[in-house]
């Protein structure tokens, strides 16, 4: 059976977590996860959650282990009920680092507030960046929703840009700006490059 979660499965799973904490910790979704936070998708299998600062993530993994999670994958954590949640801390979306801190400002859109979380949405050039470093076919079409849904506020050559030099701190440059191409190529055919350049 594959588990799916949608957006108030997140935010219910996040508010137990909140009644455990005694102090703030920032949570920034990426991936999917910021996909269905932000609307674009209704649910996700993957729950990924970048932990910007690394004091935060000791103690938010710390109190994670007294209630049951254990660490599972790299950077997954599971208490058995099919739910594995990826943190990464500082910039890190997988082995992706992301130019910036996503809690600096702009970097992210704010999702809810609870009494101890603060939970935001990676910026979308980030989110795309991110996926089109891995870009499974899964990760593509993500990105091309997230394009036509939210096109208006998104700059392709500024995303271009922001990507090759995400790229160039990379040991794998020349694949990932192979994906770009590849996703520039996709969005030229829907229709949408061009359009969007000239609308930014």
């Amino acid at each position: 059976m594959k588990y799916r979660i949608d957006n108030q499965g997140l935010l219910d799973r996040l508010s137990v977590w909140d009644g455990f904490l005694k102090r703030k910790v920032h949570l920034i979704a990426c991936g999917g996860t910021a996909m269905t936070l932000l609307g674009i998708k209704d649910s996700t299998k993957d729950i990924d959650l970048i932990v910007p600062n690394l004091t935060e993530y000791n103690y938010l993994t710390g109190t994670l282990k007294q209630i049951g999670y254990e660490s599972v994958t790299g950077a997954g954590w599971s208490r058995g009920d099919g739910f594995i949640f990826d943190l990464f801390r500082g910039n890190r979306v997988h082995t992706t680092e992301l130019l910036e801190s996503p809690l600096k400002k702009g970097n992210h859109v704010l999702i809810k507030e609870f009494s101890r979380i603060y939970l935001g949405a990676l910026n979308y050039y980030d989110l795309i960046i991110s996926k089109l470093f891995r870009a499974t076919e899964i990760d593509l079409d993500d990105c091309l929703s997230l394009i036509k849904e939210k096109g208006r506020e998104i700059n392709i050559p500024r995303l271009k840009e922001r990507f090759q030099k995400t790229a160039s701190y990379d040991v794998s440059e020349h694949y990932a700006n192979k994906n770009l191409g590849h996703f520039l190529k996709i969005l030229k055919k829907e229709g949408l490059s061009h359009e969007k350049e000239e609308s930014s």
